[in-house]
C-alpha cells in the first residue's frame, strides 16, 4: 500500500511539474575556460628563472634539476629530473641551453601550470598565500628573507588588503609582464 501512494505522489508531481526537454549545448554555447589560456613569458624573466636553476652556468644540468626538484620536496626527483632532461635536451649534449629552456615554453606558460605553482605556495592549502609559507618557500629555493620582508612581498601583491595572496593576485602577478598567446 506504502509502495502504491508513493507511485501516486510521484504520478501527481509529474503532473503538475513536468519535465522540460533537455537542451544540450553546442559548441557555440560552451565559455572557454581560463585553464586553457596561454601566455608568452617575458625573455629576461625566463634567464633569471634559468641562471638561478642552472646555479649561473650557460646549461642547465641533471642534478640541477635533481637538486631544485628534492627543494620542492619531490620524492622521485632523480627520476623526475631524468625524464626532464631527455624532454628539453634537444641537441642530445646531456644538458638544456638557454635556448632549450625557452623551447619548452614555446607554446606559453597555461593558467593551470601557474595555479600550480600557486599550490606549492599555499601549503595548508587554505587557497591563500601567508607571509610565513612565502618564507617558507623561498628558504626551500635558497632565498633567505625576513618573515617582515616577505609581509611587504604580500602586502604589494595584496589587492583585496586582507594580508594574503589569493589564486586571483598571483595569477594577476605572475601575468603582469607576460602576454596572452
Amino acid at each position: 500500500m506504502s509502495k502504491l501512494r508513493i507511485l501516486n505522489f510521484q504520478l501527481s508531481l509529474s503532473k503538475r511539474f513536468p519535465l522540460k526537454p533537455v537542451k544540450w549545448l553546442s559548441i557555440k554555447d560552451r565559455q572557454i575556460s581560463d585553464l586553457g589560456l596561454s601566455y608568452i613569458p617575458n625573455v629576461e624573466e625566463m634567464k633569471q628563472v634559468f641562471d638561478k636553476i642552472s646555479e649561473k652556468s650557460d646549461k642547465i644540468s641533471e642534478n640541477n634539476l635533481k637538486s631544485l626538484l628534492e627543494k620542492l620536496g619531490k620524492t622521485n626527483a632523480a627520476c623526475e629530473a631524468k625524464r626532464m632532461l631527455e624532454v628539453a635536451d634537444l641537441d642530445r649534449d646531456g644538458f638544456i641551453d638557454f635556448n632549450e629552456f625557452m623551447q619548452v615554453h614555446k607554446k606559453g606558460i597555461r593558467t593551470r601550470e601557474i595555479q600550480c605553482a600557486f599550490w606549492m605556495f599555499d601549503q595548508d592549502k587554505d587557497g591563500r598565500i601567508s607571509a610565513e609559507e612565502l618564507q617558507n618557500m623561498l628558504e626551500k629555493l635558497g632565498e633567505n628573507h625576513t618573515l617582515e620582508q616577505c609581509r611587504r612581498m604580500i602586502k604589494h601583491v595584496d589587492k583585496n588588503g586582507d594580508g594574503f595572496v589569493d589564486m586571483d593576485e598571483f595569477l594577476a602577478m605572475m601575468t603582469r609582464t607576460m602576454e596572452l598567446t
